[in-house]
């Protein structure tokens, strides 16, 4: 952007001819650079989710737009109207209102009743909308003046300069400043699409934005010099296929009617009428010819507002295995469903290539988990490694995608810093805290929480919050503490780990042995309170000789498995304590489905207090018991009607709760109903609208010569889901 700013500042004091060739010379190498998305990328041509096909069930839709930029296109209109007449289309003119030419009502009536359309292009064609928000806003008054005294529907950036989020200020229905593929842009972002999508605004408003998917004629004829409209046919082809939407832009500008000599800025009208035949002849009652209000008008009424697809450019990133990663999946996963192009920068699984796709997600290891994570120091010097990486990774790839939003997962906070350069050009960022850091740190490296390390880590809290635009936190608990020490009310939302029904849907039972599985599926840190399991286990040995504990996962330091098994051979369980090792987050919910006790011991004197735990709920989910210790954060969330609690870190009461679930059958009956319940009324489902709500609000760019201030973009998350089920 800021090398287009300078660009655009020289540009009247280079002559034409040599700007001309400079842009030949440029436009030959991304030429050779872009075989693999120019002039069809295949990504572009995926329908959206739940896509109605186009009306009267046809085939595609084609929409001509015309851009005038200066006199000559403009005393080319009426002919260029001819032609298409001739040929039985109807197209659109985007006229400059104080650019070269003046713009005068007669003109725009004459379109108008020739069945043609008046779209704004602009205000002045001189590359400088964006310059700044402040002049954006006073050119924005003025455009809505023309789009009012023209009856305009249509707005398009010259350029084709976009930035979406801004466009909210104009009185617009529908733009068309973008692309599906085009290297050869100075914007050069893609949205990867050859559909309409829609760009969400404030107030449930917004607007339909139609991207142009057929090469522009002045960089087909003029820049790449092409001599026929081949590379038009293909495209034409490749969009009617997948039955998506055939939008070319044409200047009048550039058309030579044959009436005298043909300039070198200019290439046959003849090419432009070669064309519309093809189309004609090839497509007969195949396509919908529309004009771009018409299909403006046909979106808003065929999507409706709750599944309109989008197009945002999301980058998350997370010092964690994607896969396995239930909270990053999810919202990662829900943006790609509704056509969010989302990017997620993670550690590289062993089963996985560096880059891979999963549901619609773009998939980046770029660093291996290392095991050596019980020292402190160590463990930071692994995560400044991942910062590292990723603010290169991210960096390098903002500078080509060009992301609205970086949504970053600590643990670590400063992760947050990676997105430095997408920040500092515009796009938004999100710190979403899946842990409090100084007090996670306190208990993995038992540290004193006024110790040097973690006053190191407070501070980077407070700095890690103030950079972001907004912060998510996992639990009320926590958000009341980040409140008191680090970020503003106004500027955090709470979102917890809500169980996904896509992944954890009820399944059926597959077991029919007689035996009684405890199931515990996480980390084996202390926090996790496995010993108190193990101990409680010990204590029913004899009671329940049939019952096992089944220990999924793994984590908390190379020795904590084998402190487990030794205690477990200590306490004369002789195997009834088995080590499963870590399954695939998608298979986790069958393993559960097929125990019949969910144990959650974690310790109330340390980190696990307040730490909230999403197993609770995936255990719900599918019907099962749960027995867990009484910790703050999860009485705050759960009552004994949906969870049976036990004193925290106390082996006989636990075993005393676990003989009362397994021996009463009513009670199980109860907790299960009552646990399925809760898990349907809080899950994702029903709570991620608040989330996607949060992700396009911070999206749209807020003015503060508005009268209306400043919000604070809202995650509607009840206040405690526990109150929901009294």
């Amino acid at each position: 952007m800021r090398f287009n700013k300078a660009y655009y500042l020289i540009k009247p004091f280079v002559p034409w001819p040599a700007r001309l060739a400079v842009r030949r010379i440029r436009a030959a190498k991304l030429r050779a650079a872009s075989r693999a998305y120019w002039p069809i990328d295949e990504m572009a041509g995926v329908a959206p989710p739940g896509w109605p096909g186009w009306p009267s069930g046809k085939q595609f839709a084609l929409v001509l737009t015309h851009d005038v930029e200066g006199l000559k296109g403009l005393r080319n209109i009426e002919r260029l109207m001819a032609l298409e007449r001739r040929l039985g289309f109807r197209s659109s003119f985007n006229l400059v209102p104080e650019g070269d030419y003046g713009v005068s009502d007669q003109l725009v009536r004459t379109i108008d009743q020739s069945g043609f359309e008046v779209g704004v292009h602009g205000l002045e064609h001189d590359g400088k909308l964006y310059n700044s928000k402040a002049q954006f806003k006073l050119k924005a008054s003025r455009i809505n003046s023309y789009i009012k005294r023209w009856g305009a529907d249509g707005f398009r950036s010259p350029l084709m300069q976009h930035r979406l989020g801004w466009l909210h200020q104009l009185n617009m229905q529908y733009d068309s400043s973008t692309f599906d593929t085009d290297p050869f842009e100075p914007e050069p972002d893609s949205v990867r699409s050859i559909f309409p999508f829609w760009v969400p605004g404030p107030d449930n408003a917004g607007f339909v934005e139609l991207p142009y998917t057929l090469a522009q004629d002045f960089t087909l004829f003029v820049v790449l010099r092409e001599k026929n409209i081949n590379i038009w046919k293909e495209k034409l082809d490749w969009v009617a296929q997948r039955g998506g939407m055939a939008l070319l832009n044409t200047h009048p500008d550039y058309m030579s009617f044959g009436d005298q000599k043909m300039e070198r800025d200019e290439f046959p009208v003849e090419l432009y009428h070669e064309f519309l035949t093809y189309v004609r002849e090839k497509y007969t009652e195949m396509f919908w010819a529309a004009l771009p209000r018409d299909v403006n008008n046909y979106y808003r009424a065929s999507v409706p507002a709750g599944t309109r697809n989008t197009r945002t450019r999301i980058c998350m990133i997370a010092h964690t295995g994607y896969a396995g990663d239930n909270r990053v999946r999810r919202y990662a996963e829900s943006l790609a469903a509704r056509g969010d192009i989302v990017d997620v920068i993670a550690l590289r699984s062993s089963h996985a290539g560096q880059v891979h796709e999963l549901k619609g997600v773009n998939v980046y290891g770029i660093q291996h988990r290392a095991h050596n994570e019980t020292g402190k120091w160590s463990y930071a010097w692994q995560l400044l490694r991942f910062l590292s990486g990723s603010f290169v990774f991210v960096s390098r790839r903002h500078y080509k995608v060009r992301y609205d939003l970086i949504h970053v997962h600590n643990v670590p906070d400063f992760l947050v810093f990676a997105a430095l350069y997408p920040k500092w050009t515009g796009a938004k960022v999100i710190l979403d805290i899946h842990d409090v850091v100084p007090e996670l740190f306190a208990g993995k490296f038992d540290s004193q929480l006024d110790s040097t390390y973690i006053k190191i880590l407070k501070i980077v809290e407070r700095l890690s919050t103030s950079f972001s635009d907004h912060v998510i936190i996992s639990n009320h608990l926590w958000q009341e503490r980040l409140i008191e020490r680090s970020v503003s009310d106004n500027k955090c939302s709470v979102l917890i780990n809500h169980v996904d029904p896509a992944m954890f849907y009820r399944r059926d039972r597959t077991r029919a042995d007689e035996k009684v599985i405890l199931l515990f599926p996480g980390s084996f840190q202390a926090h996790q309170g496995l010993d108190v399991a193990i101990k409680a286990l010990a204590r029913l040995k004899d009671r329940l000789p049939n019952c096992e504990l089944h220990l999924y996962g793994g984590g908390g330091g190379r020795d904590a498995q084998r402190t487990l098994e030794k205690l477990a051979s200590e306490s004369g369980l002789n195997g009834r304590v088995r080590f499963c090792g870590a399954v695939a987050l998608d298979q986790i919910a069958q393993v559960m489905a097929d125990a019949d006790v969910g144990v959650v011991p974690k310790r109330a004197d340390t980190f696990g207090n307040e730490a909230y735990s999403t197993k609770i709920m995936e255990f719900m989910s599918q019907g099962i018991p749960v027995v867990a210790s009484r910790t703050a954060i999860d009485t705050y969330y759960f009552s004994d009607e949906t969870v049976c609690f036990f004193k925290s870190g106390d082996d006989q009461a636990m075993a005393e709760a676990l003989l009362k679930v397994i021996m009463n059958p009513d009670l199980r009956e109860r907790l299960s109903i009552n646990g399925l319940d809760y898990a349907r009324r809080n899950n994702w489902d029903s709570k991620k609208a608040g989330y996607l709500s949060l992700v396009d609000a911070l999206c749209v760019e807020r003015f503060q010569l508005a009268n209306s201030g400043k919000r604070k973009p809202e995650i509607a998350e009840s206040r405690s889901p526990k109150a929901e089920e009294r």
